[in-house]
């Protein structure tokens, strides 16, 4: 899989890493035959519950205020015995624009929930030491230069104390017996001393020049130094003198990835005789071949185990005993959501073989179950992220959860298993999971009293014909007070990727529930190209990203005017990244809707050769090699622009770069259509600050609210 082509997925909910939130999904369902999702902080009954079906205000709805006062939860680890639970919250304060991450401490049984750290520094990346008597975890505090690893003892009272003083940083660590192993990006011909010096002269220079020979140049938002390279260390947990770190990756000549890292770049068998990371195995540039090394600690040299596969191999994961290998294999050279299938490599025999091979999803999120006989997965399925049980022997995985999102999950040595859960109508909590009947316990108690405020609509997910009549499912969100009785505005959100999904999940950056108390029908619609619903379906818009998705999105439009309860002639659109490109579309082409919203937008293909990614040219060929790059870019059809549009862009955007929104703002006013660009010169592809996303969503509701009155009539 190409690291570059994890591509415009604008609608990931913050505080989760690119690959937790890649895709998500729901269960199909039509509004006539199916029961409508309801979760337990639903009110009984939206009709029954409030009469008000205008515009919403205040604090009694979730306002863009109330997102940015809850607190986040990240990702859950376990400790080895399965009594305590350890994650990641994030806090944000609107009148200084910052945040604070903090670990806090639960127990699986609910009794405990507490701050574990209050240093007023970001914590993160937890791990507990094997024996579960100590827990690492990455910050970095008053002197340090970059984040670094500190230890907390678990079992006694105690302040954490740092292990490293690593100049260049470090991240991602994992406790294997009685080391630690991290990554850190260096210059690979310099020792540590030397880099540190480096670093120093770099801070004192005035200079803030870039130069690139060759690509990739940045990701996302920020540029990549061609001279470091990210490698992989360890350190005794004991000691943390620099002279004790060890080069694991250095020795071999292969780098990790270059675009990103993390903890699913590498793992560690447990007895620490192996270690298997991923590198690009072509160097060239963002064309890579992700293949999979293994290398012996002190060894110079790393066995290619996957070097027969000409696309990604990704994410390996060592069995409890460490004489099996899972991983992620593709098969398609190009297309970053190809099926990833689970491969398991037999270290002894070195043998690959395929798993459940007729199962039509992504094997994702993979943890081994402690008696190494299978794994459990945080699946993508058709609108719903479920946990999965992968029995090695079976011939197909089996569903453990039903309704909503479960994004990451882990497990204890008992086989104790905790998840992070949300769905459209509360944000990420901690749940303990029976895998044997799927129940689930919450643990935490996070944002209740703020969610105990407010009021919400009901939502539900549907299904229409779309594109040559084949079923499309949507998720449809009504306002508080909602009366069927009444005709509303219809606001129809389109998400980025192409390549992702809009799953039962909560999002902070474009919230459905928000959009809706303002008084719109508020929907998201899983258009062809979307992941979770099988391998065909997602690869149906390649190369022709517009015919499909765009009669989606007509037909999306032409079953809301069918309802009795919206109103036809109140209807606007609008989405960022690839949704940002497919309103791009509607801007040249027939369509109902009175304005659009465009964020982000792939609006020329052409001048989107500076982004940080290739996106046709790797399957199907450059722009000046295939005619598919004139047939469904944008800009051909500006002769056509007549809808009013909202354009927002900002500057630190290398996905999308920020001259798309201005390339497509120029071209609207010499039209003379009617038009704004909002532009935020410190924000990327997302809109991050909380001050900024106040403006955002105000912004756009000025907007829909211009062209589409809001509220029943």
């Amino acid at each position: 899989m190409k690291t570059t082509l994890l591509f415009l997925w604008g609608f990931v909910f913050a505080g989760l890493s690119l690959a937790q939130v890649a895709c998500s999904s729901a269960e199909e369902a039509t509004r006539d035959n199916e029961a409508q999702y309801v979760s337990e902080d639903e009110p009984e009954s939206a009709e029954n519950e409030n009469d008000n079906t205008d515009a919403a205000e205040g604090d009694d709805y979730l306002s863009v205020n109330r997102l940015w006062e809850m607190d986040r939860i990240g990702a859950p680890v376990i400790s080895p015995n399965g009594d305590y639970i350890v994650a990641p919250v994030t806090s944000y304060d609107t009148d200084t624009n910052e945040s604070d991450t903090d670990l806090w401490l639960f127990s699986s049984d609910g009794d405990l929930e507490r701050p574990l750290t209050q240093h007023g520094s970001a914590e993160g990346q937890p791990v507990f030491s094997p024996d579960g008597s100590k827990l690492a975890f990455v910050t970095s505090r008053e002197d340090d230069d970059a984040a670094q690893i500190y230890i907390l003892p678990m079992d006694e009272p105690g302040e954490a104390r740092r292990l490293t003083e690593v100049h260049t940083g470090v991240s991602a660590p994992k406790w294997r017996g009685d080391n630690i192993y991290f990554i850190s990006q260096v210059w690979p011909d310099k020792d540590w001393e030397e880099m540190q010096e480096h670093l120093e002269q770099e801070q004192a220079s005035h200079v803030s020049a870039q130069t690139w020979t060759d690509l990739p140049y940045s990701h996302w938002d920020h540029w990549l130094d061609e001279d470091r390279e990210a490698h992989l260390y360890r350190i005794p947990a004991d000691d943390g003198d620099i002279e004790n770190v060890e080069e694991i990756t250095l020795p071999t000549g292969w780098e990790l990835p270059r675009s990103t890292q993390g903890p699913g770049n590498y793992d560690v068998a447990p007895d620490e005789s192996l270690v298997i990371f991923n590198s690009n195995s072509t160097g060239e540039g963002t064309d890579e071949q992700i293949d999979l090394f293994v290398v012996e600690p002190g060894s110079d040299e790393a066995e290619n185990i996957t070097e027969e596969n000409e696309a990604g191999d990704t994410n390996p994961i060592f069995s409890p005993d460490g004489d099996r290998i899972a991983y992620n294999r593709q098969e398609i050279v190009g297309f970053y959501d190809d099926e990833r299938r689970l491969m398991i490599y037999d270290v002894s025999s070195g043998e690959h073989e395929e798993h459940f091979s007729e199962w039509d999803r992504s094997a994702d999120g993979l943890i081994w179950q402690p008696d190494g006989n299978g794994l459990y997965g945080t699946i993508d399925d058709a609108g719903t992220r479920r946990v999965y049980d992968f029995q090695l022997g079976d011939a197909e995985p089996s569903e453990v959860t039903g309704e909503t999102d479960f994004p990451s999950i882990d497990v204890a040595d008992d086989g104790t298993l905790v998840a992070q859960n949300h769905s459209f109508m509360y944000p990420p909590r901690l749940t303990m999971i029976d895998p044997a009947d799927g129940s689930t316990n919450r643990i935490d108690t996070i944002n209740d009293s703020i969610l105990d405020e407010v009021k919400l609509g009901h939502y539900e997910s549907v299904t229409y014909e779309g594109y040559d009549g084949e079923e499309i499912q949507m998720w449809v969100h009504y306002p508080p007070g909602f009366d069927e009785d009444k005709e509303y505005p219809l606001f129809l959100l389109i998400h980025g990727g192409p390549h992702s999904g809009i799953t039962d999940g909560f999002h902070f950056r474009w919230n459905a529930q928000t959009f809706a108390s303002w008084g719109y029908v508020t929907a998201w619609h899983n258009f062809h190209g979307s992941s979770g619903f099988g391998q065909d379906f997602s690869d149906a818009i390649n190369p022709d990203w517009k015919t499909k998705p765009y009669t989606d999105t007509r037909k999306a439009a032409d079953w809301f005017a069918d309802q009795d309860w919206i109103d036809e002639d109140r209807m606007v659109a609008g989405g960022g990244s690839y949704g940002g490109y497919l309103s791009s579309v509607l801007l040249g082409k027939e369509h109902p809707f009175n304005s659009l919203i465009i964020h982000a937008p792939v609006y020329n293909m052409y001048s989107q050769m500076a982004a940080d990614f290739a996106v046709h040219s790797e399957r199907f060929g450059n722009f000046w090699e295939h005619d598919i790059y004139e047939d469904i870019s944008p800009h051909y059809n500006a002769g056509d622009f007549d809808t009013p549009a909202l354009i927002i862009h900002g500057q630190l955007d290398y996905r999308v770069p920020v001259g798309q929104a201005f390339e497509l703002f120029r071209t609207l006013r010499e039209r003379d259509v009617d038009s704004r660009l909002v532009y935020y010169p410190d924000e990327n592809h997302w809109i991050l600050q909380p001050n900024n996303s106040i403006h955002w969503y105000q912004e756009v509701r000025d907007w829909v609210e211009e062209y589409a009155e809001p509220g029943g009539k």
